[in-house]
């Protein structure tokens, strides 16, 4: 119920199509009904005087069928059509509302969050609430009202007998309930797996080409089929849980009928009912059981549709541990002017600090370099700025105000970030530099790439800026990649600017020809650049060395290096590796 709960918003939109759904299954539910009770007048009269059923009274209950039965063929194409739009409308509603609140979620959300998953919830999750949000309150209407309807029909016929048939039904719905939560636990399960299997097809088909470069199919192939065989395995519970409940609904329809021609018979025999109402009861009870085993057929569409909802509600119940404060306000002119007071981090709790009491002035414009082995904080403190995590302690102010006063957009459209890990989206060129400010003209596109110093390369492809990059940007070469990167940051035009390694997994002439683009880029801008090869970075105002204990050594290189110190070491080390290159 508190799943239903959840999702009974979604209808307000649609309350006319649902209430027109309603009444369409009534419409049909009054047709079933009305049969029963024509052929039992026909059967009493036919009994009772055989010369009063005549030719014209017949046509008459005939036409009215007719009438009957053309009204409900109206109302059934309304149902199995506007319905199923409606349904339709739903899902395309909450996967929306999905995407959007995924748009919003942290890094922290995804970096615990496998990707697989997500597509699963997004995608596979929602595609039965179309039958599930149609049928569900369009199937238990109809139930009720036929379950109601035949009660009070009956029992103006026989109360003893009504109360006979109908005293199976709770011991039904008993048993319903009990088959119902398991099958509900191994539907959960089941869509788990699924975004488990999707998550595994995901990871082998974008590492395909380190898959074939270690001739490890064989591999891939084992890990596929462990997780393939546990899906089976949770099918097997899932239709064992399906096949009980059916068994058990087709042992009461047994009962029902039992009760009716037994107790019926008995009735009739001692002339508390006619032979007319003995039929009517056997149809009556044809048309509740077939109801019945129509809900039995939805049941398993029913907790598919019910888990999707569960599975959904379980992604937007989760909150962004980074939002909006209270009372920010949009941030509009930027000087540049970025400081660190006494900012420490830790990812998790229990976790030591990444960053502790880090205190740092950089001016308007300046270029600030951040050197230290792998795992220092390098990453982590240039992520602070744009709030892709929040500090545990201190403050990062721009321009003399917490960077949490301000929204996240208008922080984040005044902050470039160039990484080492291109992402390029699956589309042409254009699109991809383009995405760094959305409706942009094809000539400012240009002018970015020119700056960029990727034009040249660009009007070679041959579709130039309209040329498919493919996915991930496949069809193009690392240094490429990083140019169209550049550019898309030149056409953002943000005045805070961070590299994070922008050039380490480049060739030697690529990462000229980069670090050419990127010392435009940064020119007049507030500039963090995470250096790999210290050599790139001589030329940066401040050097920040980092280490477990935070800023080891600042300073300019030519300072740095007179210190004979980490910074000294690290130099040395890069230096000698850039000369074996």
């Amino acid at each position: 119920m508190g799943l239903l709960r959840r999702f009974l918003p979604y209808y307000k939109k649609y309350r006319a199509v649902l209430a027109m759904d309603l009444f369409c299954a009534a419409l049909t539910t009054v047709c079933e009904l009305a049969l029963p009770l024509i052929v039992r007048y026909i059967t009493d009269t036919g009994m009772r005087n055989l010369a009063a059923l005549t030719a014209r009274s017949i046509f008459t209950l005939g036409g009215l069928y007719l009438v009957l039965r053309v009204i409900d063929a109206f109302a059934n194409y309304y149902m199995a059509n506007i319905g199923h739009v409606m349904g339709a409308r739903i899902e395309t509603d909450m996967r929306r509302d999905l995407f959007t609140h995924l748009q919003r979620m942290n890094y922290s959300f995804f970096d615990n969050m496998k990707i697989g998953q997500i597509m699963a919830r997004v995608t596979s999750d929602l595609f039965d609430v179309t039958e599930f949000s149609h049928h569900c309150p369009e199937e238990f209407f109809i139930a009720v009202l036929k379950l109601t309807a035949a009660f009070a029909i009956l029992s103006t016929m026989d109360l003893t007998l009504t109360l006979i048939i109908f005293l199976t039904l709770p011991f039904m719905f008993i048993g319903a309930l009990y088959f119902n939560r398991r099958m509900r636990r191994a539907f959960k399960k089941s869509r788990n797996q699924i975004g488990e299997i999707n998550a595994r097809v995901e990871d082998s088909l974008l590492g395909v080409r380190v898959v074939k470069a270690f001739a490890n199919e064989h591999l891939e192939e084992e890990k596929f089929e462990e997780g393939n065989e546990e899906f089976l395995n949770i099918k097997r519970e899932q239709y064992r849980y399906m096949a009980g409940f059916q068994t058990m609904t087709r042992a009461f329809d047994g009962l029902m009928y039992l009760a009716v021609v037994v107790a019926g018979a008995l009735f009739m025999i001692g002339g508390r009912i006619e032979p007319a109402d003995l039929v009517a009861y056997l149809l009556y009870v044809t048309t509740l059981l077939a109801t019945i085993r129509r809900i039995v057929e939805f049941t398993e569409q029913f907790q598919r549709g019910m888990t999707g909802v569960e599975r959904f509600i379980e992604i937007m119940d989760a909150e962004p541990d980074i939002k909006d404060a209270p009372g920010a306000v949009a941030l509009t002119q930027v000087r540049g002017a970025v400081d660190f007071d006494e900012v420490s981090f830790h990812y998790n709790e229990n976790e030591r600090d990444v960053l502790s009491n880090i205190n740092l002035h950089v001016a308007p414009g300046e270029n600030v370099a951040l050197v230290g082995s792998s795992g220092s904080g390098k990453t982590t403190l240039c992520s602070l700025i744009p709030r892709f995590y929040d500090v545990s302690a201190g403050a990062i102010r721009l321009d003399g105000e917490d960077i949490r006063s301000y929204t996240l957009h208008s922080l984040r459209s005044h902050i470039g970030v160039v990484q080492q890990d291109i992402y390029l989206f699956s589309g042409t060129v254009a699109e991809n530099i383009a995405y760094g400010k959305p409706g942009a003209s094809p000539a400012e596109v240009r002018a970015a790439a020119e700056q960029a110093g990727a034009h040249e390369f660009i009007a070679a492809l041959p579709q130039g800026y309209d040329t498919y990059v493919g996915e991930r940007g496949v069809r193009l070469s690392g240094g490429q990649k990083q140019r169209v990167s550049i550019a898309r940051a030149f056409l953002k035009n943000p005045p805070i600017l961070i590299l994070d390694e922008a050039t380490s997994s480049l060739d030697n002439e690529s990462e000229r020809q980069v670090q050419s683009s990127l010392e435009k880029l940064a020119k007049g801008r507030t500039t963090f650049t995470i250096a790999h090869r210290l050599t790139t970075i001589r030329n940066a105002r401040i050097i920040l060395v980092l280490t477990e204990n935070g800023i080891e050594e600042q300073g300019s290189h030519d300072e740095l290096m007179a210190r004979r110190g980490v910074y000294y070491r690290l130099y040395c080390l890069s230096a000698d590796m850039w000369a074996e290159n």
